[in-house]
C-alpha cells in the first residue's frame, strides 16, 4: 500500500524518498553541520545562501498573509464571528504565553543553570550587547501601539512588519465583508491571486534545502561546537524545558481537543526541519498556513489565527525570557527575590509581545525585560550572546508547534474544525487541499490552492 504522503499532490504518482522536502532539507542541515565543523572559515562564507533563502520567503509572507486574511473575513459575512474568533485566539494566547513564562521561570528555578559560574559583574563587556539593549529601550508600550498602524496602506507590505500587514488585512477584509454583494468581484479576484502566491510559495520553498544549509554551515563556522560547551547546563536545560512544554502541556491541550502531539509532529516535520536548519519560524509560515487549512481548520480561522500567533503566541521565547534572566542573575549570584521574579513576569507578558515582529526578537525581548529589572544588569546578557544563535533555533520551533495547535483549538472551539480531516492529516493521508472545504463557508468561499 502505497502512503499517500510518498504520492506527488499534482500527479498522483509515487515519489521517490530523495525528492521528498524533510529528506532535503534533513540532508542540508547535516551536509551544512559537516561542513561548518571541519571547514569553519567556508562554512561562514556560505551565510548569504541562508539570507537569500529568508529573504524570498519574506518577500511573499506579507502578500500571503494579507490574501489569506481578507479572504478569509470577507468569506465569513457574519462580523460578529470575526470578533468571537479573534476573542477565542487572543484568550488561548494570553493563557498559554503566561503559562510558558511561568514554566520557564520554575525550571529555572528549580534547575539552577548558572549556579556555580561565580561571574564577577565588572568583568562583562555592555559593548557587546548594546545594540539590544538600545533596540529595547526604543521599544516602548506607545510606541508599539503606534508602530502597528503604518504610514500608508502600501507602506505595510514595503517595512515587512508582520503587525502593519496583519492591521491592514483584517480592516480591509471587514471593510469587503461590510458592502456585501458589491465586494464579490474583489473577493473573487483576490482568492484568484491567492492560487498564484501559493505557486509562487512552492516555486520558492524548492530552495529551501539550499537555504538550510547555507545557514546551519555558517551557525556552526561562525559559532562552533565549542561555543555551546561552557554553558550547556543552559542550553540543555532550554531545550529540555521547552521538549516538556510541547509534549506535556501542548500535549494535553491535544488530547483534549482530540490530536495526538506527536501526530501533529510528524505532519508538520518538513516545515519543522526548514525552521531549524534557518533558525527562523517565519520560513515556513506560509506552509503553515496551507497545512492548517489542509488538516481541517477553516480558512477564516486559519487566516486570523496563524499570523496573530507569529506576534502574540510566543511559546518558546517566553520559556526562554524567564529562563535567560534567572541564568544571568545565578551567574551573576544575584538573588531574586519572589517580588523581583513576579515583576519579572509581569514585564516578559508585554515585552514579549512589545518586540514583535523585529529581527532579533527573541534578545531584544530579553533586554527589554531586564531594562525594567534593575536587580539584574542588561551587560549580563554578553554571558549568553554566543550561544544565542543555538537557542533561537529551539525557540523557533517551540513558536511554530504552539501556533499550530493554538489554530487547531481555536478552530475546534469555533466549531470549524473538520475531524475527519484533522484524522486523515495526522494518520498521513491529507486531503488534497481543495476538498478540505471551509465548513463555515458557503458556496464558491473556498480557497482553491495549487499545490506542488
Amino acid at each position: 500500500m502505497i502512503h499517500a504522503s510518498d504520492r506527488d499532490h499534482a500527479t498522483g504518482v509515487q515519489r521517490a524518498w530523495y525528492r521528498h522536502l524533510y529528506v532535503q532539507v534533513l540532508g542540508a542541515i547535516l551536509l551544512g553541520g559537516l561542513i561548518g565543523h571541519f571547514f569553519p572559515s567556508f562554512g561562514e562564507s556560505l551565510k548569504p545562501l541562508g539570507d537569500g533563502f529568508i529573504k524570498l520567503v519574506k518577500m511573499v509572507i506579507a502578500p500571503v498573509i494579507f490574501l489569506t486574511i481578507v479572504t478569509g473575513i470577507a468569506g465569513m459575512r457574519d462580523l460578529g464571528r470575526i470578533g468571537r474568533v479573534a476573542a477565542k485566539a487572543f484568550s488561548y494566547f494570553l493563557v498559554f504565553s503566561t503559562l510558558a513564562l511561568i514554566v520557564g521561570l520554575v525550571v529555572g528555578n528549580l534547575v539552577q543553570p548558572g549556579r556555580g559560574l561565580n561571574i564577577d559583574p565588572a568583568s562583562l563587556d555592555p559593548a557587546a550587547v548594546a545594540q539590544y539593549s538600545t533596540a529595547a529601550h526604543e521599544t516602548t508600550v506607545i510606541g508599539f501601539l503606534l508602530g502597528v498602524i503604518p504610514d500608508t496602506f502600501v507602506s505595510a507590505f514595503s517595512t515587512g512588519n508582520i503587525l502593519q500587514v496583519l492591521f491592514v488585512s483584517v480592516i480591509f477584509g471587514i471593510a469587503l465583508a461590510g458592502v456585501g454583494d458589491a465586494g464579490r468581484p474583489v473577493l473573487t479576484f483576490l482568492e484568484a491571486v491567492s492560487v498564484a502566491f501559493f505557486k509562487l510559495v512552492a516555486i520558492v520553498m524548492k530552495a529551501a534545502p539550499i537555504g538550510a544549509f547555507g545557514a546551519f554551515a555558517f551557525t556552526i563556522g561562525a559559532y562552533g561546537i565549542g561555543a555551546v560547551a561552557n554553558l550547556i547546563a543552559l542550553v540543555a536545560t532550554f531545550y529540555l524545558t521547552s521538549a516538556i512544554f510541547v509534549v506535556g502541556v501542548l500535549g494535553l491541550v491535544g488530547i483534549a481537543n482530540g490530536f495526538s502531539i506527536f501526530k501533529l509532529i510528524r505532519y508538520l516535520k518538513e516545515e519543522l526541519l526548514l525552521v531549524l536548519g534557518t533558525s527562523s519560524s517565519e520560513a515556513a509560515l506560509p506552509s503553515l498556513l496551507q497545512k492548517m487549512e489542509q488538516a481541517g481548520a477553516s480558512k477564516s480561522v486559519v487566516g486570523l489565527v496563524v499570523p496573530t500567533g507569529y506576534s502574540f503566541n510566543l511559546d518558546g521565547t517566553n520559556i526562554y525570557m524567564t529562563m535567560a534572566a534567572l541564568f544571568i542573575a545565578q551567574a551573576l549570584n544575584i538573588d531574586l527575590s519572589l517580588q523581583d521574579q513576579i515583576l519579572l513576569l509581569l514585564v516578559a507578558m508585554l515585552s514579549s509581545k512589545g518586540a514583535a515582529g523585529i529581527t532579533g526578537a527573541g534578545f531584544i525581548t530579553l533586554a527589554a525585560t531586564l531594562a525594567v529589572v534593575p536587580s539584574v544588569p542588561i551587560a549580563g546578557m554578553a554571558l549568553i550572546l554566543g550561544i544565542d544563535r543555538f537557542m533561537s533555533e529551539c525557540r523557533a520551533l517551540t513558536n511554530f508547534i504552539g501556533n499550530a495547535v493554538a489554530t487547531l483549538v481555536v478552530a475546534r472551539w469555533e466549531g470549524e474544525l473538520d475531524r475527519d480531516a484533522l484524522r486523515e492529516a495526522l494518520d498521513g493521508s491529507p486531503r488534497p487541499l481543495a476538498a478540505a472545504a471551509d465548513p463555515a463557508a458557503g458556496p464558491g468561499d473556498d480557497l482553491v490552492v495549487a499545490k506542488d
